[in-house]
């Protein structure tokens, strides 16, 4: 019989752990599973133009080139400002429940891993960080903050939609 030993309380810094491993690899399962084989431009073309969540929270993996980790950190900065300085309704409230998280951790090939958690989604906005920039600032800086974000990146962003279960605090 095969037992693994594990904590009877963790702390929260390893369920996140946990939660993210299950998500990445649940996420990389059901991606290499429904997918067909497309052209590349036929995948660039039907990128979507607006990420919303669609259940009650959300979490994106972003793997970051390890000498990129101050750009991406930088485009945060603007993206927390241009959320706090918008005017458009639901913006304040996604910078309310949208969280930066790092790991201390290196992620595979040595990238640095940092995780957005939206707890609560905010229903029908749109979480595209470029969008949210181009409403704040004018089109020359976005272009610039734009190239860096997305040079920081060593591969893409994995979206999780997530639904409540259970209210542990409650």
């Amino acid at each position: 019989m095969l037992r693994i030993a594990a904590p009877v309380a963790g702390s929260r810094l390893a369920w996140i752990a946990v939660g993210l491993l299950v998500a990445t690899l649940s996420a990389a399962t059901i991606m290499h599973a429904q997918q067909p084989a497309a052209a590349p431009a036929q995948q660039a073309a039907a990128a979507p133009t607006t990420r919303s969540f669609a259940g009650d929270g959300g979490m994106v993996l972003n793997f970051i080139k390890p000498d990129k980790t101050k750009d991406f950190e930088d485009v945060m900065a603007k993206l927390k400002e241009a959320l706090n300085k918008s005017e458009k309704p639901g913006r304040k409230e996604q910078a309310k429940s949208w969280k930066v998280f790092k790991s201390p951790e290196p992620a595979a090939g040595g990238n640095a891993l940092y995780v957005f958690i939206i707890d609560p989604a905010i229903k029908d906005a749109d979480y595209t960080v470029s969008n949210i920039l181009a409403e704040a600032f004018p089109p020359a800086e976005v272009n610039e903050l734009y190239k860096q974000y997305a040079g920081a990146y060593a591969s893409g962003q994995n979206f999780v939609n997530l639904s409540l279960v259970a209210d542990l605090g409650k």
